[in-house]
Parts: structure tokens; sequence; C-alpha cells
């Protein structure tokens, strides 16, 4: 099984996001939140405005608690002083009164009396046994990444300060909240982060408990062994815990009271792409049930990271992302260096201002990681610096520096889970990669790691990319330009990357494609014929599409593709062709087209009992009752490979002991204990041939042998199979075909399907229309043609204009259209039709797997219906709706047959005296009342089993529901 670890999308961890909240009678509310984490605790820290008052809400606190209070208990006994750290604007002292006018109300003035106030409304359970009140609370849970150094709370002070600011500020203007589903604010969490954290975790427990033991045997009185501390360590606690995380996608850490499900899936390998896409997938950390517009929109900061393509359709749409081609994932990087040479480069300490310095026009906050660091005066300056130092390759090339003008706030950030991704560095314009690198690169001496180092390209990440201005190409650059686009296209992500000219599509199409191009049928990987996948579909000759795009090479599309290219007409025929049918060619499906491989593995496993017992495999019976089901066997028992397989045919033969319990048998009584048949059958499709692929023996965990059978199946496209281009114009084959009858073009060329054209004005997908173009092109002049997003200016897409010029060099017409014989009659069709290649791909709904009719067939025990769903061979339901519409028509006795006659008619006896049902008596040939115990009154009726079962089960709760009946 092959699990993979998603990258979960998380709210960034310690920057402040502020919120405006509607309360009810038009009253805001505005949040400031700061969810910091340190190595061994987590906490959410809110400061929130309500009614012109602040208060501090934070879990360790039963109620929410005015802010100056608290800022009195960390030792900011003077109201002044607090004025000054938030600013000398009038304003702001304005919107702080009613909060200091609170506090004297309370009679609260010193340091003591604030902590007496909040001792009684801390929760016990945070303190330690040592330590009870408030002061451990405020130094350890309120703002736990701001450190609190020998017991001064100033960080802390200067810190609630800042958020006080940013409060007001978004209160006197609304432009200053923040956007939660801005792309900047997320962080990604990998893999090996959330393992990481788990591994911590077991390994604490499982220190923890060896502690608790070795304390239970140290502190015994009389010992008389020597102690070993070894027999303890030894536990598979850390491999157990890591396996049913990964097995069951519950996801526990007890320190940080995380507790996830579904955090890991089957990687899909449906086809090649599919499997890629999954790997490049972002899931949320919120449910999709929420109908929220706002995380599912397009964001802007999206740009060039998350693909603006690839997202589900349905409830997830928007909320499920996928990253872009080039974006890279930040891990953590050391702090202490980049905390000593910020101070180096002239960042102010903290610890040395006062309030009244703190904000000073010109001069800007500086923020790492969600810490303040204290000030400086020259902002553009030290970011310059900084970047320098990063393109110098002196400090991380994934570091951030990012001046924000409106916050008058310097932010670097060196966290993991950003996402960037590389840009050209652009001098005044000019960029930095000249025409000899790119010679080196093109003779190996240089790759993309040495222009990262030489200062060529840098990585930024989306905050960085607000104070730069970015050119899409190098022609467009100005004077003021920092960076320049390494290349358009690559704001796609890999599904979308296979698109042919996605930029003249409609946009929706292009995210249909995506969604499909992971069901298509192609090669999953170069060793896919070794491998025991439980279902696996292959196609017998894909290729590679005759119109590439850059990202198929990238990615190695091209070497194991999921398509073939077919010869599309582009008219109607035989009328089987509507809504988005098509008409397929029979002699190309006898070539080969669309024909594909299903492999599925079925397995046994020899069990070993409790009682030394253990299954065994007997030879086949080759002669008497049973013996045709058991001719593919061999003489051990086992299915042999190469052999064809129907249904119901055996392909083990397997028996289990009759009694698995109780005592042990000796090994010499194993013949003559009872063995009962536990023989497996394949059940495929009806009249289908399959063929045993191969059968591999090998060990299970627990040492029983075990045995994989893979089972083929080839199959053909046939009427209901669904295909699809490569520009979300999926549609099923209506009919197939005799070449005979097919059109064909004075060249003698005669297409494999035809297309109706209403598929292309109300879709407007003309990417279609100039992939076919390409097509023809290529095919006459012998050479692949590009067609990459918006590569036209840059010449990864050929233009429509070339590709005419071709096609009249080679005799065809400049816009693709043939003269077409009928091949019914043989005389020429009234129209040119349009007609070329286009790569189509066989999709994995095959009409074999979906088709499902019954007669009369098993039926649920309960309630004597007949059961649902294909695989259980259940019966189709004529559900609320449908009755709605038989009683619209009046047709009564359909209904009657429909809902009892067919379904569970059941037949009752009913006492006409108490109105309750009876039973009957066989030995006396009548019906008896239950509650009466009388012989008359007793009348037959039928009624559904089901509704006998609902009167028994409210009697069963002391409702009794009486039936009258009346004469018939």
């Amino acid at each position: 099984m092959e699990k993979m670890k998603l990258n979960l999308q998380d709210l960034v961890s310690a920057p402040l996001i502020l919120e405006d909240i509607l309360l009810s009678k038009g009253q805001r509310s505005i949040n400031a939140s700061v969810t910091s984490s340190t190595e061994d605790r987590k906490s959410k820290t809110v400061i929130l405005m309500e009614k012109g008052k602040m208060y501090l809400h934070l879990n360790m606190f039963s109620e929410k608690i005015p802010i100056m209070v608290v800022m009195k208990a960390m030792g900011m006994e003077s109201d002044q002083e607090v004025v000054q750290m938030v600013g000398r604007d009038p304003r702001y002292s304005a919107v702080l009164l009613p909060s200091i006018e609170e506090c004297a109300n309370k009679g609260i003035f010193t340091k003591q009396q604030a902590l007496e106030y909040l001792d009684p409304k801390a929760k016990r359970t945070y303190a330690s046994a040592s330590e009870k009140g408030a002061l451990p609370v405020l130094r350890d849970m309120f703002l736990a990444n701001v450190p609190v150094r020998q017991g001064s709370f100033r960080a802390k002070c200067i810190y609630v300060a800042v958020m006080l600011r940013r409060v007001i500020d978004a209160f006197l203007n609304k432009d200053t909240m923040d956007d939660k589903d801005y792309v900047g604010n997320k962080r990604l969490e990998l893999s090996g982060q959330l393992i990481s954290l788990l591994f911590e975790d077991l390994f604490k427990t499982m220190i923890d408990n060896v502690k608790k033991k070795m304390d239970e045997i140290m502190g015994k009185p009389s010992r008389s062994s020597r102690f070993d501390p070894a027999p303890y360590l030894c536990g598979d606690s850390i491999t157990n815990g890591l396996e049913r995380t990964l097995s069951t996608g519950n996801f526990n850490v007890k320190r940080f009271r995380m507790d996830r499900k579904g955090m890991t899936q089957v990687l899909a390998r449906l086809s090649f792409i599919a499997a890629m896409g999954h790997m490049t997938r972002i899931s949320p950390q919120f449910e999709k049930s929420r109908k929220v517009s706002g995380p599912r929109a397009l964001q802007p900061s999206q740009w060039g990271m998350l693909c603006p393509c690839d997202t589900p359709e349905g409830e997830a749409c928007g909320l499920v992302k996928n990253l872009a081609l080039m974006t890279h994932v930040t891990t953590d990087e050391e702090e202490g260096p980049l905390i000593s040479l910020c101070y180096y480069l002239g960042v102010e300490d903290l610890e040395l201002l006062s309030g009244e310095e703190l904000h000073t026009p010109n001069s800007f906050l500086v923020i790492f990681n969600g810490l303040i660091l204290g000030k400086h005066r020259r902002p553009q300056h030290f970011a310059a610096t900084m970047r320098k130092l990063r393109r110098a390759g002196k400090i991380g090339e994934f570091v951030s520096v990012y001046v924000n003008e409106k916050q008058c706030c310097v932010y670097i950030a060196s966290d993991g889970g950003r996402v960037c991704r590389p840009l050209v560095i652009a001098d005044k314009g000019i960029s930095r990669i000249k025409e000899h690198h790119m010679k080196e690169l093109l003779a190996g001496v240089r790759t993309f790691d040495s222009f990262l180092q030489d200062g060529l390209i840098e990585y930024l990440d989306v905050n960085e990319e607000n104070n730069a201005l970015i050119a899409l190409y190098e022609g467009e650059a100005t004077t003021e330009t920092t960076h320049i686009e390494i290349e358009p296209f690559t704001i796609l992500g890999v599904c979308a990357g296979l698109i042919p000219f996605p930029h003249h599509n409609q946009s929706p199409r292009n995210t249909y494609q995506c969604a499909m191009g992971k069901q298509a049928m192609g090669n999953i990987a170069y060793n896919q014929l070794r491998r025991m996948d439980t279902l696996l579909y292959l196609l017998v000759y894909p290729q590679r599409p005759l119109l590439t795009t850059k990202t198929i090479e990238l990615v190695g599309y091209d070497k194991l593709g999921a398509g073939q290219n077919a010869t599309v007409a582009v008219m109607s025929y035989s009328g089987y062709d509507i809504e988005d049918a098509i008409v397929m060619n029979k002699s190309s499906l006898d070539r080969g087209f669309g024909r594909c491989i299903v492999m599925k593995r079925y397995s046994a496993v020899l069990q070993k009992y409790e009682n030394d017992t253990q299954d065994r495999i007997l030879r086949p019976d080759r002669k008497g009752y049973g013996a045709k089901h058991m001719r593919i066997l061999d003489d051990d028992g086992i299915a042999s490979p190469g052999e064809i397989i129907s249904p119901q045919d055996i392909y083990i033969n397997k028996q289990s002991p009759a009694v698995t319990r109780g005592t042990r048998v000796p090994p010499s009584e194993l013949p003559n204990i009872g063995y009962k048949s536990s023989k497996q059958t394949f059940k495929g499709p009806e009249g289908e041939s399959c063929v045993v692929d191969r059968v591999a023996l090998y060990n299970d965990r627990h040492n029983n042998l075990s045995i994989k059978f893979l089972i083929r199946h080839t199959r053909r496209p046939e009427v209901g199979d669904k295909f699809s281009s490569r520009h979300g114009q999926k549609g099923v084959c209506g009919t197939i075909i005799q070449q005979e009858d097919f059109p064909f073009s004075e060249r003698g060329i005669c297409p494999d399907l035809i297309m109706n054209p209403h598929g292309f004005p109300s879709r407007m997908t003309v990417g279609k229309m100039i992939e076919l173009l390409g097509g023809k092109a290529g095919v006459s002049c012998g050479r692949f043609h590009y067609g990459s997003a918006f590569g036209e200016p840059s010449g990864h897409a050929d233009t429509v204009e070339a590709m005419s010029e071709i096609l009249v060099n080679k005799g065809f017409s400049y816009n693709g259209k043939d003269f077409l014989y009928s091949g019914i009659t043989g005389c020429p069709l009234q129209a040119y039709i349009f007609m070329g290649p286009i790569y189509y791909q066989k999709l994995k709904h095959m009409v074999l797997d979906k088709m499902h009719a019954r007669a009369d067939g098993p039926r649920v025990l309960l309630t004597r219906q007949p059961t649902e769903g294909r695989a259980r061979n259940g019966g189709l339901r004529v559900g609320e709706m449908e009755r709605d519409c038989l009683i619209a028509y009046g047709a009564s006795m359909l209904i009657f047959e429909r809902l009892m006659i067919s379904s569970d008619p059941f037949e009752v006896q009913v006492c006409r005296i108490c109105g309750l049902l009876g039973y009957y008596n066989h030995h006396l040939k009548t019906g008896i009342c239950s509650s009466c115990k009388k012989r008359d009154g007793m009348s037959t009726m039928k009624l559904p089993y089901a509704c006998k079962l609902l009167i028994q089960e409210l009697q069963s709760m002391n409702i009794v529901p009486r039936l009258k009946l009346a004469e018939a």
C-alpha cells in the first residue's frame, strides 16, 4: 500500500490576524489573534474590542479580562506609559480611555491589586502544583512565543501595545483588516514536520513510561538482582505509533491536544499524472460542508504559487488546491544567527526603548517570525542589506524580507511551510541572466542551483512579492522592474500543464480537464508490469501527444502518456452523436485504438489458529462434480499462470479446520481433524474471459503463507465507454460503424472518430481547434508543435499563422478543412469538413463496470426488501420522487405493484375486534388474535413486510396502532 501524508493548509502560527466579526444588533467586534507555539505548548491569545472597550480572551482564564488589568499585572502600572506605547495620537488615547476608566472603576491601580483580581479567574489545571494563580499563566501561556527574561514582562507589554495599536487602527480605518484567505498568511504543514512532531510525542511518552517502570523497581525495598534498564527500553511503541497513524490517518499528539482525522490517503495510482497531481495536492483543515465562498474564491495572491485551474468540482471546490509548477515549500531554519545578524545591522533592542520612542515617525518595527526584535531607523536600507546577504548566499535562500509601509513594520520570516517560487533578479529592469549564462546551462556547466548561488535568481514568498515589481517577459521590463518571471506557464500546476493552448479556452473547461486527466488510462510507471496493485488500468498502445507543451516534457508525461492521437472529423453523422457522443470507426478499434488492460489483484492467506491448526490447500478434483470449475488449478491446488479464468471458477482450493479454538492439537493429529471447504471463486464480469497473469507467494507479517493472484482482462472500446480530449470535452461512444460507411478524404484518409460540431459553440474551447491544426501541421511536416500556456511571445507555443503556412505548403487548406466523400453514397459531402489529429484519452469509466440490472435476487433480512447497490446485486429503487410522479399520473396499480408486490408482500392475520395483528395456527388451520385469544373475527390481508415491522416496533415502545378494516 502506498500511503501519502498530505500537505495540510494551516493558518499562520505567529503573526497577528485581524478579523472583523459582526455581533448581533449591528455591534462590531474587532479581533486580533495570535497563535503561538513553543516546543512544549500551543496557545491562542485573542485581544478583542467590544462596545469600545478592550478585553483579553485566553483559554486559561474563565472569562474575558479588561486589557488594562493585564498590563498592570505585568508591571505596567502607569496609564501614561501604556498610552505612549500605543501611540501619542489623540485618537488612540480617546479609544483607549473607556478601557482605562473601567480598570480604575474596579479599583485596580497596582500590580499586586491586578494579580489579586486575576488569581480567582485563572483555571487551576494549567498551573503546576508549586505555583498557583495568574502569574504563571501570564508568563507561560499568554503570548507563549514572547519569552520572559529574568521576570521582566516588558517584551510582552510591548507586544500587547502593538496589538492594541493594530486593533485601534482597524477600528478607525477598516482597510487595515487582514484577509484570512491571503496566501501569505497561510503555512503548509509538510509530512516531515508532522511526522517529526509525532515522533517527538511518541519518544517522550516512551521515556515517561520507562521512567515510571524504573521508579517502581527502584522503589522496592528488597531487590535481589542487579538493575538492568535495557529491557524496558526495547518496545515497539514508537514503531506501532507511527504505523498506526499512517494506516488509520488519525493523528493524535497529546501534548498539543492535536486530534485530526483523515491525514493520510492512499496514493492514487490510476495514471502517472494522477499520482503526480495527488502528490502536489493541498487539503484544507476545515470541513467541506460549510457553504462559505471566501476561502473558495481565487485569490490574487495565489499567482505563481497555487494552480488557478486544478481544483475539484463540487463541495471541495476552491478548498482543495494544487501547487504550481516551480514552487518550493520552506522548512524551518535556525533562528539564532539571524536574530544576532539583525541586531548587528542596526536594529535597536526593545528592552532599551521607552514607550515614547516606540512609534517615532519613519522608524519601523522589525518583526522576526512573529517576535518583535526592535526598531530600525532606515528600514529600506536594512531590507536591501538583508537581501544582498541572501543573494550572496550568506543567509538561507528562503529567508524572506518584507517591508510593510502601512503597518510601519519590516517582517523577516525564516519559518517552515511558506510557499515560495524562483524569479530572475533584474537590476533597473535589466535581467542579470545574460546570453553566456544560458550557453553554460545548455553545455551542462551550470545547473539551477548555481544560478541561485551566483545571485542571478532568488526565491520570493507571497509577502515579499508585494515589495517586488515583476515583469512577465524581459521585453516588458521598465526601469522600476525588480524581477522578471522565469516563464509565465509556471503559474499552472502539473495537471493543467498538459492542456495545449489553455489560454484560448473558457476557464471552467480547463478545470474539468484537470479532474479528468487524473482518470485517463495510460501508464503508471516504468515498473508497472512488476507491480501487484489492487486495480491497475493500462492502455495497450499509449502514444505521446502530437501537440505537446513544455510542462509535458518537464514532468515526463511524454514518456508515460495516457492517450492516443485520433484523427477526428468534426461533423454530424448518424444521429448517434447527439449530446457529445462519439461515433467510432470499427477498423480503428480492430487495430487497437482505445484498447486497454484491467488488472485486478485477488489474495488468499493460509491462516494459523490459536489451537495450532492451520488452513491447507488440496489437490484439485480432476473428475466428478465440480471438476469443471477446478480446471485452471495446478496440481498444488493454486491457479496456474496463463490459464483463462471464467466466473465461478475456483482459483485456490483451500480448506479451513472446523474447530479453531480450544485445546491445542499436536502435529501428529493434524491430518485427522475435521476440515471445511473455504475455496475462493472468481467473481468477474459474466461472459468475459480473463487470464491469470501472475501468481506470487509471500509471507505476511504474521508469518502466514499468502498468495496473490493478478487477473488480466483485455477490453476493447464498446458503446457507452467514456472518452475525452484534453479540453474538458468528454463524451461516450455512441455507436461503432464499419469503416466502409465512414466518410473519407481525397487522400484516402478515414477518421477514427466523428465528433458533433455542436460541442464547440457553447463551450468555446478554441484550444481544441488550434490543437487540431497543430497536430495536422505536425504530422505533415514531421515535428512536434508546442502549445504551452501564454507561450506565443516567448516562442513556447506555435502561432496559428505558422501552422496554417505549413498546411498550405503541404497542400492542405489553411483552415484545416478537407474535402470529404460520403462512405455510403460515394458522393462528395456538401461542406468542407474540419479534420485532423486530436489527442484523446480513454477514461476509467467503462460500461462493463457499471452495467446492472436484476429481476429477482437477494433480500435484506430485516425488512425483506431487495438489497441495494450493484455489488450486492441489488434492485433499482422507485424512490419518493418517482412515487410522486406516478401519483401525478394517477397510475395507482403501478404504484401498488412497485411498492408492494415487487418489493416485500406479506400476509398477516388482523383481528377485526381489537385491530391488532395475530398469527396463523397451522394445526387448527385458522388465524388467532394474540391479545383477544379468539379465533373468530380474524381476517387475512396483504401489506408490505416493512409496514408489519413498523407496527411491531411501535408496539414495543408502548404505542398501539390498530387497523380498522372495512368490507371490500
